[in-house]
C-alpha cells in the first residue's frame, strides 16, 4: 500500500523505466516520453519548486492549463513537495479564476500559455496571495515577472546534482492523511466550492477502480476530458499511472477523432455526449445509405445485442450465434471500430447519465461501455459496472470498501475512505454535505434494483413538482430526447407549473439535411427554428418520447433555440453540465410566453 501519490508515481516509473509512459503531439507527430524521462523531469521540477521558489508542504498551487503532458509533470512535482494542486479549467473567465485563486489562498500560479496568463493579469490587482507566476510555454521576453517552467526544471536539476536525495526525502515524509488537491466544483448554483481530497482519498479510489475494471501496463488511453475534472484526473491520470499504462494527450477536444486513429488506444474515458455524437453519425450515415446496407447493419446490431445477453449472464453463446457474430464483425463492426483506432476494447462513461440505448448499441458492436457514477467530493468514483457484471441503464455496483445506502427520501448516501476531507475553509457547507455519522449526501436520487445495481433517477434539486403536486424527474425525458438525431441539447422545465415543457437546442447539421431533403425554404438556423415543417418534425420527436412517459410527465410545449448552451453564456459549467436557473433566467420571456400560449392551447383542446 502506497503512503502517498508521489510514492506511487515513482514506483511505477522505476518498474519499467524504458516503457513509453506519455505521448504528445509536436510539429505534426506524436512523440514519446519513457517512464525514466518522466521520473527525471518530475524530480527536477519538484526540486526546482522547493529550492528556487521555497514551496513547502500545504502550499496551494494553481494549475491553469489545457490537457498536456506538462500538466501531469507539474501535478506530480507539486505532490512530491507536499504542496497541494488546485486545478483550474482553462475555459474559465478572469473573474472566476480570481475567485478560485483567492478562495484557495494559493501563492503560486502555473499557467499553460500567455493567453491564460493574460486572464490572470486582468484581475491581478484583486489577487491577494500570489507571489510567483510560472508559464509552461516558452516565456515571452516582455513578461519579466514570470518564470518559465524550463528554468525551474534547470534549477532543480542543478540542485539535485548536489543534493541527490532531496526529492525522495520530501516524498518519504508524506502520508495518506496529507492533503493532495483542492478541486473546485463546477457550481451549477452559487460560487464553486473547493473539495479537499487527501493522498489517501485518491489512492483508495485509484486502487479500487483498477480492481473493479482490470487494467494493465499494455493499455493505452487518450486523454481529452479536462484534467481539471476529477473524473479524468483519477481515471485517466492517476489510475493509468498506477497500472503503468501509456497516456497520450489529445491536441484538443476537436481533434479527438483524428488522434484516436493515430494513437489507437485500448481504453477511453468519456462523457455521454461523445458517445451520443458517434452514435448519431453512425446511424445517420447508415440511414442515408442504400437499403441493402441498412438491412445488413441493423441485422448485425441485433446479432450483437443477442450475443450481449449471453455475455451479461456469463454464458457461452450457441454456435450459430457465434458464427453470425463473426460475420457481423467482419462486415460491420470491424469497420466502425477502425474509425476509433481499431484497438479500443473498453470505454468508461461518467459525468452525466448515459442513455440505455447508447450503451446497448456500443456493446452490441463489441465495444463495451461501462457506466459509472461519482462526485468530485468522492474522489470521484462511487460505483461502476464491471466487465463481467454490467447492466445498461444503471451505474453498476459500489466499489469494494465503499458503503452506499438510499435515504428515506430517495437520496443516495455514501461513506468510506473515498469521501473528501471537506470543503476548503467552508465548515457550513461541509456539515451540510457530510453528516455526523460520516455519510455524504450526494444530492442524487436513486434506487438499487433486485440485482444490486444502482440506478440514478435524477438530481434531488432538479426534481419538478407540478402545480398539480406531481413529482417529476426531468432527467428521464431529457435523456430520451437527446437520443433524437435532431436534438443536441435540452432542458425540461415545469416546476410549480401545470405541465412540462422543453427548451431545445436542435442539431442543426441534421436539421439542415432534413430541410434540404424536404425542400423546406430555410437558409439559417434562426429560420429553421420557426419553420412550420421543422416544428412539426420536432413535435413528432417529442410525441415519441411522450409515449414512454406517464401522462403527467409528458411535454406539452417546446421552444427551439438558435444558439447552443455554452460556458460563455453562463448556461454550462466547465464540466458541461446545464445550469438550469441560468437558462430559465436567460429565456424567461420566451418561456413565459410559451406557457401563456400553452395554457390557451390546452384550454382550447379541453373545450373541444
Amino acid at each position: 500500500m502506497y503512503a502517498n501519490l508521489a510514492e506511487m508515481f515513482f514506483a511505477t516509473c522505476s518498474r519499467r523505466p524504458d516503457k513509453t509512459g506519455m505521448m504528445f503531439k509536436k510539429e505534426g507527430f506524436y512523440r514519446s516520453l519513457s517512464y525514466r524521462e518522466i521520473s527525471e523531469r518530475v524530480r527536477y521540477l519538484a526540486a526546482g519548486l522547493a529550492a528556487s521558489l521555497d514551496v513547502h508542504k500545504y502550499d496551494n498551487i494553481i494549475l491553469l492549463s489545457e490537457n498536456r503532458y506538462e500538466w501531469a509533470l507539474c501535478d506530480y512535482a507539486i505532490l512530491s513537495t507536499g504542496a497541494v494542486t488546485v486545478p483550474v479549467y482553462p475555459t474559465l473567465l478572469p473573474d472566476q479564476i480570481q475567485y478560485i485563486i483567492n478562495n484557495s489562498e494559493a501563492n503560486i500560479v502555473i499557467a499553460s500559455s500567455e493567453m491564460q496568463l493574460e486572464k490572470v493579469f486582468k484581475v491581478k490587482d484583486e489577487i491577494e496571495n500570489v507571489k510567483h507566476f510560472i508559464i509552461i510555454d516558452e516565456k515571452p521576453a516582455e513578461l519579466e515577472t514570470v518564470t518559465a517552467l524550463n528554468e525551474i526544471e534547470k534549477t532543480g536539476k542543478k540542485y539535485l546534482s548536489q543534493h541527490p536525495d532531496f526529492v525522495s526525502e520530501m516524498v518519504a515524509k508524506l502520508t495518506r492523511d496529507d492533503l493532495a488537491t483542492i478541486i473546485y466544483t463546477s457550481g451549477t448554483t452559487g460560487d464553486p466550492k473547493g473539495a479537499v481530497l487527501s493522498h489517501g482519498n485518491l489512492l483508495f479510489n485509484t486502487a479500487a477502480g483498477a480492481k473493479a475494471i482490470p487494467l494493465n501496463d499494455n493499455d493505452s488511453a487518450l486523454s481529452f476530458l479536462p484534467l481539471s475534472h476529477s473524473f479524468e484526473r483519477t481515471a485517466g491520470h492517476f489510475t493509468a499511472m498506477y497500472v503503468g499504462g501509456t497516456i497520450a494527450y489529445a491536441e484538443s477536444i476537436e481533434t479527438v477523432a483524428d488522434n484516436m486513429l493515430e494513437i489507437q488506444p485500448t481504453l477511453m474515458a468519456s462523457v455521454p455526449r461523445l458517445f451520443e455524437k458517434i452514435f448519431d453519425r453512425i446511424i445517420t450515415a447508415v440511414e442515408e445509405g442504400p437499403p441493402m446496407k441498412r438491412k445488413l447493419f441493423f441485422w448485425a446490431v441485433e446479432t450483437g445485442k443477442r450475443r450481449t445477453l449471453y455475455r451479461q449472464k456469463q454464458q457461452k453463446p450457441p454456435l450459430a450465434l457465434r458464427v453470425k457474430h463473426k460475420i457481423a464483425d467482419r462486415l460491420i463492426f470491424s469497420k466502425i471500430k477502425r474509425l476509433m483506432g481499431g484497438r479500443l476494447r473498453l470505454a468508461i462513461s461518467g459525468g452525466a447519465p448515459l442513455a440505455k440505448e447508447i450503451g446497448e448499441f456500443f456493446t452490441a458492436i463489441d465495444l463495451l461501455v461501462l457506466e459509472g457514477y461519482g462526485l468530485t467530493e468522492t474522489s470521484p468514483t462511487i460505483s461502476v459496472n464491471r466487465m463481467d457484471k454490467f447492466k445498461f441503464g444503471t451505474v453498476g455496483i459500489p466499489l469494494d470498501g465503499i458503503e452506499v445506502m438510499i435515504a428515506e427520501d430517495g437520496e443516495i448516501l455514501t461513506r468510506g475512505p473515498h469521501v473528501m476531507q471537506g470543503y476548503f475553509r467552508n465548515e457550513a457547507d461541509t456539515r451540510a454535505m457530510i453528516d455526523e455519522d460520516g455519510w455524504l449526501h450526494t444530492g442524487d436520487i436513486g434506487i438499487f434494483d433486485e440485482e444490486g445495481f444502482l440506478k440514478i433517477t435524477d438530481r434531488k434539486k432538479n426534481l419538478i413538482v407540478t402545480a398539480g403536486g406531481k413529482n417529476i424527474a426531468p432527467q428521464k425525458m431529457e435523456t430520451l430526447l437527446v437520443m433524437s438525431r435532431y436534438v443536441d441539447q435540452v432542458l425540461v422545465i415545469g416546476d410549480r407549473r401545470k405541465y412540462c415543457s422543453a427548451v431545445i437546442v436542435p442539431n442543426f447539421e441534421n436539421l439542415g439535411k432534413y430541410a434540404r431533403e424536404h425542400d423546406i425554404p430555410a437558409v439559417s438556423d434562426a429560420e429553421l427554428c420557426i419553420s412550420p415543417q421543422i416544428l412539426q418534425l420536432m413535435q413528432r420527436e417529442i410525441d415519441a418520447v411522450n409515449e414512454k412517459c406517464a401522462s403527467f410527465e409528458t411535454i406539452k410545449r417546446f421552444l427551439l433555440l438558435e444558439h447552443p448552451f455554452s460556458i460563455e453564456s453562463g448556461e454550462l459549467t466547465p464540466s458541461m453540465k446545464v445550469k438550469r436557473k441560468r437558462v430559465e433566467e436567460n429565456y424567461k420571456t420566451e418561456i413565459e410566453a410559451m406557457y401563456e400560449d400553452g395554457d390557451a392551447a390546452v384550454q382550447k383542446d379541453f373545450m373541444h
